[in-house]
């Protein structure tokens, strides 16, 4: 669980800037918005914490947690679309119930189209099983907790719902939106990477893309495959599900503005 979906607990605040002038948005591949929403959940993982029906999954680890994603197929019933929209960016039901494990501080700055391509896509799945039992926590859990280190959905908006990775100027607007998106969940939003959580696997500093050919970046991006013909762990899992399905140009601004940023700030 907490290897895919718990990955934002600790997000470090140091050098997020204040939110960019013109904000953008994914590349708009179909005029269908339910099309557009559905490759922006795949960019954004939503499948793969809530399952290809979107009806939910559990996420245990042995003495930390048992976890349900929640389904999302039945919130699409019970909620409006500003219900919806809430509960995504703002982690929290609209009875006031916080979420755990869902990265909602990433989602605070989407933009209203791909905010509302992704509702529609939501709704446009058929619904499917019941809601999901709150989460149940164990000594793991409860002894982070206790020391302020897993903290909800809702405390983590609260903490840098606001932070955005560096600002390389208007150029790189749209990368740096997209990056925050979709990169900051597991490099953080200074995109120095790190380790999450206690025990995690140490996340790698975004700045390394600077060293990549654009083609050898969009390889990797595509097939989780690292410079040298490495084999990625968690990031290969990640780019072979949702990387997969950026647009070339989307990569190309995102290689870019790496660049940009690892020039300026090694």
């Amino acid at each position: 669980m907490r290897g895919l979906v718990g990955l934002f607990v600790l997000v470090s605040l140091a050098a997020c800037a204040a939110d960019p002038p013109d904000q953008r948005a994914f590349d708009r591949l179909s005029a269908d918005p339910v099309k557009h929403g559905e490759r922006v959940s795949l960019l954004l993982g939503c499948s793969g914490c809530h399952g290809a029906d979107l009806a939910g999954k559990e996420w245990s680890e042995p003495e930390f947690a048992t976890v349900w994603s929640a389904n999302l197929t039945a919130s699409a019933a019970k909620y409006d679309d500003a219900q919806l929209k809430a509960v995504i960016v703002g982690g929290k039901r609209p009875d006031g119930r916080v979420l755990w494990d869902m990265p909602s501080h990433l989602f605070t700055q989407l933009a209203d189209a791909d905010m509302a391509a992704l509702i529609a896509f939501i709704r446009s799945r058929p619904k499917k099983g019941a809601e999901h039992p709150p989460p149940v926590f164990g000594p793991g859990a409860k002894k982070e907790m206790a020391e302020g280190l897993y903290v909800s959905s809702a405390e983590t908006v609260a903490r840098s719902g606001k932070a955005w990775p560096p600002d390389m100027g208007q150029e790189h607007a749209r990368a740096r939106y997209i990056v925050r998106a979709t990169c900051a969940e597991c490099h953080e939003m200074t995109l120095r990477g790190g380790i999450p959580y206690p025990g995690a696997e140490p996340r790698a500093d975004l700045r390394i893309a600077g060293a990549y050919e654009l083609k050898d970046f969009s390889h990797l991006l595509h097939t989780g495959t690292a410079a040298g013909n490495r084999k990625l762990g968690l990031m290969g899992e990640v780019a072979r599900g949702r990387y997969s399905h950026f647009s070339e140009a989307e990569i190309a601004a995102i290689h870019a503005y790496l660049k940009a940023v690892a020039e300026r700030d090694p």
